[in-house]
């Protein structure tokens, strides 16, 4: 960029140099340079080494030595005849504006050039001085990480699981005797008769309202065969709700963090937060039984196996875990992802594409669903901890949920207002469920003919029945999370603020 700053100078010399061409006199103190031959004016041509070391017509090294003195005659000759009238010095001097102009215009444009250059050459030394920066923060994070691996598989606080473990042979036998329990029965079982019918469900109205201690509501779980309710907050607090009498019955912390998921198993409730603690708690007083960590980051989601004798969590590091409820102990860790290591950012962010965000068991228990962040829904086999089958959804999950025939399969992304019903046999979507607001939660009944989906738009329930779907109810009761009541003769409903709405 230098020369073009220079590039002015040696065309001035040039001119000087022939002066006699413009002005019609001769040089007063001629040299000849001993390398081109080149007749120049002394005082010229060395102002023009002193600056640039280089002779003007050829570009060649040139010093004041290489010049020859000519002697020439002392008398002055005449002015040439074309600058004796002012018309023609008029057109000399409108010559030399022209050249002059020009020259200040190519100035200009080298000017604005190496300005736009040294801003962009600005930008890009800043961008790279950020990237680097970044990069060795997560490199420096990621050998922090590396550190803590503990390589026999045992976990413990922050430190990330390798090698998965193999389920017990007691484990696997009361999956397989719960798998051929349920499967033989299930397309015989008949509808219970106190059941709720499509008729009764359209006239539910929001009824009982009751706030709650839990605020900015993430979680909640209603039992399958009690009145009971768990409804878990942002702030960490814990609200069990009677659903039958509409009263607070207790209230705990569930520790440092968010409560990010709740469930009943038979008489336990089942706790899971956003610093990767899974909590065991007894049902009358909250107080806690067992508690583990086994996640590098938070747990999104819980699920309870049909058994009644095993859960299971997902976390956003990409593995699940399942525990035996008795105890709480980890019966088995498996990595859903890609099998690299899953580097904390922050403190509850994980650097991995395959982050869990919902699960729940296939009725029958022997397949585990997960929705991820790639938008996918992953079916593993719970006895080997094998990959199944795979569901694109295109966005991340949000929910997913079996139906109880155990064929059909929901699932609803994130900013959607569509519940998506596959059949897994087909492994191909079957339905599309406009629900006309984005959805927030989605729950199947007990007996797999009624879907309810909650969001900003209210509660609305779908009846599959003769392989065919029809809206059965909507109410504009805002629904953050929504689970059945006992026989589905209610739906428990709560909002973002903790109150929680008793649909009857």
């Amino acid at each position: 960029m230098h020369h073009n700053f220079q590039e002015p100078v040696p065309k001035l010399a040039k001119q000087n140099a022939s002066l006699a061409k413009v002005s019609g006199e001769a040089p007063q103190v001629p040299v000849v340079s001993r390398k081109s031959g080149n007749v120049y004016d002394k005082r010229l041509i060395e102002a023009f080494i002193t600056e640039n070391g280089t002779e003007p017509t050829t570009g060649d090294t040139l010093t004041v030595e290489d010049l020859i003195t000519l002697q020439t005659p002392s008398a002055v000759k005449p002015r040439p005849p074309t600058l004796t009238s002012i018309p023609s010095l008029l057109g000399v001097l409108q010559s030399e504006w022209d050249a002059l102009a020009l020259e200040t215009y190519t100035l200009q444009q080298n000017l604005a050039q190496t300005r736009q250059e040294l801003s962009n050459a600005l930008y890009q030394h800043d961008a790279a001085v950020r990237t680097v920066a970044r990069l060795t923060k997560e490199r420096d994070d990621a050998r922090e990480a590396l550190a803590k691996v503990n390589v026999n598989g045992a976990t413990n606080g922050d430190a990330m699981h390798v090698d998965a473990r193999p389920l017990s042979a007691g484990i696997i036998a009361k999956i397989q005797s719960t798998q051929e329990s349920l499967s033989s029965t299930r397309r015989k079982r008949p509808v219970p008769a106190e059941w709720a019918t499509a008729e009764s469900i359209a006239g539910y109205q929001a009824g009982r309202t009751l706030p709650t201690a839990s605020k900015g509501v993430t979680a909640l779980a209603v039992q399958s065969d009690g009145d009971l309710a768990l409804v878990g907050g942002i702030d960490g607090l814990v609200s069990v709700v009677s659903t039958s009498s509409g009263e607070v019955v207790n209230s705990f912390s569930a520790g440092s963090g968010e409560v990010t998921g709740a469930l009943w198993v038979k008489d336990r409730a089942i706790l899971a937060t956003s610093n990767g603690r899974v909590s065991v708690r007894s049902a009358a007083d909250g107080a806690e039984l067992s508690s583990s960590t086994p996640h590098n980051g938070f747990v999104s989601a819980l699920a309870s196996h049909p058994s009644g004798d095993l859960f299971a969590s997902a976390g956003a590091d990409g593995t699940y875990v399942i525990y035996e409820r008795d105890s709480g102990n980890v019966a088995t860790q498996v990595d859903t992802g890609s099998g690299k290591c899953h580097t904390p950012l922050e403190s509850s962010t994980i650097l991995t594409f395959s982050a869990l965000t919902c699960a729940q068991f296939h009725p029958d228990g022997h397949l585990l669903a997960f929705g991820n962040r790639e938008g996918s829904i992953k079916v593993y086999d719970v006895k080997s901890g094998t990959q199944a089958a795979v569901f694109e959804f295109g966005s991340a999950l949000k929910r997913v949920v079996f139906s109880e025939n155990g064929v059909l399969l929901a699932g609803v992304v994130e900013d959607s207002s569509v519940v998506s019903v596959w059949d897994i046999r087909k492994q191909a979507e079957v339905t599309a469920l406009d629900i006309g607001g984005v959805v927030e939660s989605i729950a199947w009944d007990y007996t797999g003919q009624f879907l309810a989906a909650g969001g900003a738009k209210g509660v609305v329930v779908h009846q599959y029945s003769k392989k065919a779907w029809s809206e059965t109810l909507r109410l504009p009761t805002l629904s953050t999370s929504l689970a059945w009541g006992p026989d589905a003769r209610s739906i428990v409903s709560v909002d973002s603020e903790g109150v929680v709405s008793i649909l009857a």
